[in-house]
């Protein structure tokens, strides 16, 4: 368990989090291998879960009907995803694929939930970086739509 504590306190997500919280992080955390094709999660299943990658790289998509997959974000090496464990009703939005041979931590939402309740620091915490995250993420999402409905003449 040693170990896993030192790879999530050094992954650039948890960077700077007390001893004691990688510690109860660590009691909800597995290493998790994905092929290259693998579906992480699919849009509407039940979102349990939230990812660190160590190595690879994951695409974020949504289905379009009639165009097919529609690529949201790339996700590489020390990058998160997958935040919907935090908020009700806890389903996906978007499907993540790995897109080669992907190696990271999966973190068990339900049992995240139930520390951060316990430890209402912890939840601090993660809450301040997850929004942080979700901020970043949403600021790309309005870029990308400039780009693609912007003015283009």
């Amino acid at each position: 368990m040693e170990n896993l504590e030192r790879v999530l306190a050094e992954h650039p997500f948890l960077k700077g989090l007390e001893a004691r919280h990688i510690e109860l992080l660590a009691g909800c955390t597995s290493n998790v291998v994905f092929k290259p094709g693998e579906f992480i999660f699919r849009e509407g299943e039940d979102a349990d879960k939230f990812y660190l990658i160590r190595h690879g790289k994951v695409v974020v998509e949504t289905f379009v009907p009639q165009k097919g997959p529609l690529l949201i974000r790339t996700r590489t090496k020390d990058d998160v995803f997958g935040w919907s464990w935090m908020i009700p009703p806890y389903k996906w939005h978007f499907d993540a694929r790995a897109m080669e041979l992907t190696r990271g931590l999966a973190l068990d939402g339900k049992c995240l939930r139930g520390k951060c309740e316990e430890d209402h620091d912890l939840g601090y915490e993660l809450m301040k970086r997850f929004a942080t995250l979700i901020a970043e993420r949403l600021e790309a999402t309005r870029l990308q739509l400039m780009d693609i409905y912007g003015d283009h003449s």
